[in-house]
């Protein structure tokens, strides 16, 4: 018991950053993958043509293989650096791998909601001047947006959790690879096991509570 208490701080160290990680994550995947659909059901056939093929391409892809590209192609090959510091430099190549693949499912649940957008607004737009981006970022996006709140707190608690798998782009500092290091000094495992998943579920319970609930209250009547 003495050995854990030791390691306490170091374990909620590790939580916070994955903690950083996901709100770090939630941001630019939202701001991402709203330009993902925006390229999506754009007009220009190029510019459907490169959305589809990136969400596709990266949507089916494993994110540990898209975090270990961050770092061994992006990183080590390339020579994308983002700080001197590993510690840094690492955080920033799992936000960098998180965020595109994130993006991807935040992109395909807003393009669901799009769909759910009568068709007819869209047509009444453009029959009065505006430009399609002044339609989708004015009456589309905006319904889509409450339609789809739900399905968005989902896909941020699944992000949340895929922060545990940050080592895969060289992250040490995360939660999961603390939590290893302990196990193999301390030789207990359960306790902390617990521990790190209760930690998780005070965290994305409230999530998914909120957002079902805020979804209600600003669901769109049809």
């Amino acid at each position: 018991m003495d050995e854990l208490i030791k390691y306490a701080p170091e374990l909620l160290t590790g939580f916070g950053n994955n903690l950083k990680l996901s709100a770090v994550c939630a941001v630019l995947s939202l701001i991402f993958g709203t330009i993902l659909v925006a390229m999506r059901v754009s007009p220009t056939p190029v510019l459907r043509a490169a959305g589809t093929t990136y969400v596709n391409i990266a949507r089916n892809t494993p994110l540990t293989l898209v975090l270990a590209f961050a770092s061994l192609g992006l990183s080590d090959q390339i020579g994308l650096v983002f700080s001197e510091e590993p510690s840094t430099n690492g955080f920033w190549l799992v936000v960098l791998g998180l965020t595109a693949y994130t993006s991807t499912f935040v992109c395909e649940a807003l393009r669901a909601g799009i769909n759910t957008v009568p068709f007819g607004q869209a047509e009444a737009a453009r029959a009065i001047g505006l430009t399609f981006m002044q339609s989708l970022t004015m009456i589309i996006l905006p319904q889509a947006f409450r339609a789809v709140i739900a399905p968005l707190g989902s896909v941020m608690i699944a992000m949340i959790k895929n922060t545990t798998v940050a080592i895969a782009a060289g992250y040490l500092a995360d939660v999961a690879f603390v939590m290893k290091d302990t196990f193999d000094t301390t030789g207990v495992s359960i306790p902390i096991f617990l521990g790190i998943v209760l930690a998780f579920m005070v965290v994305v319970l409230p999530i998914g509570f909120f957002s079902g609930w805020l979804a209600k209250r600003l669901a769109v009547a049809r």
